[in-house]
């Protein structure tokens, strides 16, 4: 008899709205807990005590990017065009 009514009462609470979003809650969490922090979702990147290289190519190489070479550049910048104008001075004296 005791069973009986302990039983009912757990499916009667069971249907309440606020139970029902408390346990929908609860599995949204555990969801978003065992997707964001699973064995798969680990970085797989090394400290910079362990990966030492000595270019930034062997370290894009290594982590599977392809390297191109850049264009060069000139060795003389071409001057701006217009006056010449002085170094600006700062107006406010100490």
């Amino acid at each position: 008899m005791v069973t009986d009514r302990f039983a009912y009462s757990i499916s009667t609470a069971l249907r309440h709205p606020g139970v029902i979003a408390l346990i929908v809650a609860g599995l949204t969490i555990a969801a978003m807990l065992i997707v964001d922090h699973g064995p798969w979702n680990r970085a797989k990147t090394q400290p910079a005590h362990v990966a030492m290289y000595h270019t930034t190519g062997e370290a894009a190489r290594a982590a599977g990017a392809d390297v191109l070479p850049t264009e060069p550049k000139s060795p003389i910048e071409p001057s701006r065009p217009g006056p010449k104008t002085s170094p600006t001075v700062n107006p406010v004296t100490p």
